[in-house]
């Protein structure tokens, strides 16, 4: 299990910031991984999430993408994009999911999909 601040371990003057840090960014990536089997989050400019998609095409597999800025879009995209990370605790570019479970990036994807676990 991935440690977290527990709450009581953050200032009552200060959760509600940190509760609502970027909530938007999270909240549209949640309802897309309910309303979609396979989501790709990703960001332009970057190889990986190209890549994702790649196999995903490749197997003939529907899949909804969304994608938040690129390496040059500025500080406050990054920040938006680093609330996704902490949500996640995955560090990087893409996010793929399956059924509402992050499986990690697209090498994380291609060793899932070529070992047979996943369709």
């Amino acid at each position: 299990m991935r440690e977290i601040l527990p709450e009581e371990r953050i200032h009552p003057a200060i959760r509600d910031r940190v509760s609502s840090h970027f909530r938007d960014i999270v909240e549209e990536v949640q309802r897309a991984t309910e309303d979609n089997e396979w989501v790709i989050v990703g960001m332009a400019q970057n190889p990986f999430p190209r890549k994702a998609r790649k196999l995903l095409d490749s197997r003939g597999i529907p899949y909804r993408y969304l994608q938040y800025g690129s390496y040059t879009s500025g500080i406050r995209t990054w920040r938006r994009r680093n609330a996704l990370k902490m949500w996640t605790g995955w560090p990087t570019f893409p996010m793929v999911f399956h059924k509402g479970v992050l499986l990690g990036g697209a090498s994380d994807l291609e060793k899932l999909l070529t070992s047979g676990e996943l369709p």
